[in-house]
């Protein structure tokens, strides 16, 4: 197909909008966190307020606390609302093409260079320059929360900017979310991450949140 046959912008539009997003009133939750590495089990609990800034309790292990705090702010970042008009006001959208996979499309001007997959009116595929390294996600899963889609089973490496190899380990996640019950408000519920060490051994990391309550 050719690019004339699409409205870019308004194919990204629209699945950008599919995301599931938090409402506006959302104050932030609290509960229980545990994380698990092996045979290694911690039990603490946690609060995220309306800024969305984590705050972990009864766990002294500082790497912990900061692995739990990163998991719940790289999520509740990705669940605020910001109208597209005013992240992507001075980006536009140049068909690459498309297979079975989706539409493939690049943005164009300030945003110059990351890419995207498009499918079912969903984000499949995110290639983006953020802090001087390129972030490349796949999303293989998603949930259908009734006010938009959530990501559930995806993998993700940085790579050089410039030769595009890899400067991280290639994560797998799987993530469940929970419905609060109120407002349709879905949140972590749990979060695997696989990985492969320096001897090539599968690696898992799990943390679980439960007794989840809007503040």
């Amino acid at each position: 197909m050719i690019s004339s046959k699409f409205n870019c912008k308004e194919i990204f539009k629209e699945a950008y909008n599919s995301r599931y997003t938090w409402p506006t009133t959302f104050n932030g939750y609290s509960g229980k966190c545990i994380y698990f590495e092996n045979e290694k089990s911690i039990e603490g609990k946690f609060f995220l307020d309306s800024s969305f800034k984590p705050k972990i309790i009864n766990i002294s292990e500082n790497s912990i606390v900061k692995g739990i705090s990163s998991q719940l702010f790289e999520v509740a970042i990705h669940r605020v609302k910001r109208e597209f008009s005013e992240v992507h006001k001075n980006n536009n959208f140049k068909f690459l093409g498309e297979s079975d996979k989706g539409i493939r499309l690049e943005v164009l001007g300030k945003n110059e260079g990351d890419k995207y997959i498009i499918k079912d009116k969903k984000i499949n595929m995110v290639f983006r320059k953020i802090h001087g390294v390129v972030i490349e996600i796949f999303v293989k899963e998603f949930i259908d929360t009734g006010d938009g889609f959530l990501s559930s089973k995806y993998s993700s490496q940085q790579l050089d900017i410039e030769t595009l190899t890899p400067k991280s380990k290639k994560f797998e996640y799987e993530d469940n979310f929970v419905n609060l019950g109120i407002n349709n408000i879905w949140v972590l519920d749990s979060r695997i991450i696989k990985f492969l060490d320096d001897n090539d051994n599968t690696k898992k990391i799990k943390y679980i949140f439960k007794e989840l309550s809007s503040m």
